[in-house]
């Protein structure tokens, strides 16, 4: 005798293979992370996409597909600049009062607009435009820091302008020092801050700066002087890079200066950042009360000094040309570009991959956990975004004469405000 055995279609299999899939994740009580993501994943987009009905267009329909902004599932770097004519900046060079001349592109004759038109889009999530009262309230009773160099100083500008749209003339003050800078939103008993430590260890060019790198000396193991002023704030965000890249060689010292600032070494810029960092990082293990404070690191901000590059071989009697950059032959520097770079993946000569490492490697075995503020890829591509010749040198706004030398005079590592700064504490803010 033939037994038959029936066959079942297929879509019952799968519905079958699906429910006891389900049960299974249901009452496992260890669900893995990567688990935990996908769930978010599938049921984020099936809410999104019943959401946004009918009616709308494809391209908004698309927007309204991707997922809400998630650190852990998210890859920020991942995405593109896209111009919107719609978005406008909560603030002005003209409006906020608190923007140093060197970024106040504007005010200083820059006539075009573009670059605070453009919004990042990562591929998978959307991120938050800006919320100025939600980043009130994130801050109320609480104290903001922002340590590090000029580029840090661009960043708390931009962050004290877009929450001082929001804020009521007599609910404000700022306080302006040379190291120490601090707004107060007296509605909210919160500060926002500023400390100047351009390498986030001592040197002798923290306060009196010293032009030629070559006389400058670093006091890696050491964080002390700058650090005290660092206790019982609740939210840190560190950055530094520029100014460790000045030159090949750091000339690096252990111990005192008091002798004449005698018996520092010449180290690799890459070793002595290593060596710098580690110490602010067991400072950070040793000292931060994780109850009470969040610390962020604000990646290397990208310079653009060159389009394209050529040097002359007197020995050799030739021209060596090097790759263009971003594809202006043309180009001087980044003046005069008025686009970000469409290259997907785009990287340039401004932003050492070795110091990319060591920030990683780093804050990679730091017991105290820091949260990494990305910029580093999403600022390459804004060649467009830089303070070039509407800035000052010296304290001093450039003259007609200098602006027409850029190839000697635009400032290719500084950034416009409003600008793209404010992408970056839109990311810090979806973060906090």
């Amino acid at each position: 005798m033939k037994v038959y055995r029936a066959k079942l279609p297929l879509h019952m299999i799968a519905g079958v293979v699906c429910a006891l899939a389900f049960a299974a994740l249901v009452y496992n009580e260890t669900i893995s992370t990567h688990s935990s993501a996908s769930i978010l994943r599938l049921r984020t987009c099936a809410r999104r996409r019943s959401e946004a009905g009918v009616e709308n267009g494809d391209e908004e329909t698309e927007e309204e597909e991707k997922l809400e902004f998630d650190p852990d599932i998210c890859e920020i770097t991942e995405g593109k600049w896209v111009y919107s004519l719609s978005f406008k900046p909560l603030y002005s060079d003209q409006t906020c009062p608190y923007l140093d001349r060197q970024v106040s592109c504007a005010k200083n004759g820059r006539s075009d607009s573009d670059y605070q038109r453009w919004e990042w889009k990562p591929d998978e999530c959307s991120l938050p435009r800006f919320d100025p009262n939600r980043a009130l309230r994130k801050l109320r009773g609480k104290r903001l820091m922002f340590v590090g160099d000029s580029l840090q100083r661009g960043q708390w500008q931009s962050f004290v302008c877009l929450v001082d749209s929001v804020i009521p003339d007599g609910q404000k003050k700022m306080k302006r020092g040379r190291v120490h800078s601090v707004f107060t939103v007296k509605e909210y008993n919160a500060t926002i801050e500023f400390y100047w430590a351009p390498f986030l260890v001592e040197s002798n060019s923290d306060v009196k700066i010293i032009g030629d790198p070559k006389q400058r000396i670093l006091k890696v193991d050491s964080v002390t002087k700058h650090a005290k002023h660092w206790l019982d704030v609740d939210y840190l965000v560190f950055n530094t890079y520029v100014w460790w890249m000045s030159g090949l060689k750091i000339n690096s010292l252990w111990g005192s200066f008091a002798n004449g600032e005698e018996g520092y070494e010449q180290l690799e810029a890459p070793i002595a950042y290593r060596i710098g960092l580690k110490t602010w990082a067991n400072w950070v293990d040793s000292t931060i009360d994780t109850n009470k404070t969040r610390v962020f690191f604000t990646t290397m901000s990208p310079t653009h000094m060159r389009s394209s590059f050529s040097s002359f071989s007197p020995t050799h009697l030739y021209l060596v040309i090097m790759p263009v950059e971003w594809g202006n032959k043309e180009g001087i520097k980044c003046f005069n570009e008025t686009r970000p770079v469409r290259k997907r993946g785009h990287w340039g000569s401004g932003s050492d991959k070795r110091i990319m490492n060591v920030v990683a490697s780093v804050v990679g075995k730091m017991k105290v956990p820091v949260t990494i503020i990305n910029i580093t890829q999403i600022s390459e591509y804004r060649v467009d975004a830089h303070t070039t010749i509407y800035t000052e040198t010296g304290g001093k706004l450039l003259t007609e004469k200098q602006k027409v030398d850029p190839l000697h005079h635009a400032d290719c590592i500084h950034w416009c405000l409003p600008g793209l700064p404010d992408t970056w504490n839109q990311i810090f803010l979806a973060l906090l």
